[in-house]
């Protein structure tokens, strides 16, 4: 009973993807058929790369979300976002992934487990859902992680940017073009405020707009500086080197604290593993040696 309900389920889904991708179709037929109408020449793009049937069906269950209201798609997007997933098809895999996940699971488990087989299939589906957003709020985390020490170098580039004559705008173009291979999170944050900055966003705005994305007390504090930098006019080189150095130690200042844990992290495994293998190792023969000789002794 269970199964069939399932399999009944699994071929709803189906079947409303592909009434979706009949309606994407038809819509875009119906947008050239009136292009063509109009006069305008259709034409279709060589250069363009053909897209791969999970490409399609992501497409269609990106239009199935936006209809239904199944998910909330621009949260998702704007998390994807924070993670450094910036692109049209990181969402609609995202979402493929948030929707078939839970009907796999509960599907797996439904053929797997033999007993309490309700339960197991709800609890894979529920895992199934939120697989996903565990997986995006680790994303998240690491791409904070990775802007927060690419920081420190990226201000001593900008520095020497500036003292060889460059704008603070020039320079932050030419340090994200520099970073691309060895910081490329920070690389597209640099970029993200270029693309702003030309939109016609003021400097400071657009940094925050980072600090905004980010969540960092430290880019949130190269904020402050540029802000206290541009009202009283100190030399911004000068300032970007104080609060380079200021970085940098805490760079370390946080390395060494780290190291300092370690020793108290390995308590735990030397008193789980590596303590009772050696006591084995060491008072096994004893004791077997005892044994024997108490052996002998009574015979």
């Amino acid at each position: 009973m269970t199964l069939a309900f399932i399999l009944l389920a699994l071929t709803l889904f189906l079947g409303i993807t592909a009434i979706t991708l009949l309606l994407q179709a038809r819509s875009s037929a119906e947008v050239r058929l009136s292009r063509a109408l109009a006069g305008d020449r259709v034409q279709t793009d060589e250069t363009e790369q053909p897209q791969g049937v999970f490409s399609k069906f992501a497409q269609s269950v990106t239009a199935l979300v936006g209809r239904t209201g199944v998910a909330n798609a621009p949260e998702f997007e704007r998390q994807l976002g924070l993670a450094g997933y910036r692109k049209p098809a990181h969402l609609q895999y995202f979402l493929t992934a948030k929707l078939l996940l839970p009907i796999v699971a509960a599907v797996s488990a439904s053929f797997l487990v033999s007993q309490n087989v309700v339960f197991w299939v709800l609890v894979c589906g529920v895992v199934g859902y939120f697989l996903p957003d565990l997986w995006l709020s680790s994303a998240i985390t690491r791409h904070r992680e990775a802007v927060r020490l690419a920081m420190p170098d990226a201000l001593d580039l900008l520095i020497i940017c500036m003292e060889a004559g460059l704008g603070i705008d020039q320079a932050l173009i030419r340090v994200g073009t520099e970073l691309s291979l060895n910081h490329p999170q920070l690389s597209d944050e640099f970029r993200i405020i270029n693309l702003e900055q030309r939109a016609g966003t003021p400097r400071i705005e657009a940094w925050r707009h980072m600090a905004e994305r980010t969540k960092l007390e430290v880019v949130a504090s190269f904020v402050s500086m540029l802000v206290q930098t541009d009202r009283f006019g100190t030399p911004i080189s000068k300032s970007l080197g104080t609060f380079s150095e200021s970085l940098r130690t805490e760079r370390r200042q946080k390395a060494e604290e780290l190291a300092a844990k370690t020793t108290i992290k390995m308590v735990f495994p030397l008193v789980l593993f590596i303590f009772p293998s050696m006591f084995i190792v060491l008072l096994a023969p004893a004791i077997i040696s005892i044994k024997h000789s108490m052996g002998n002794a009574f015979q």
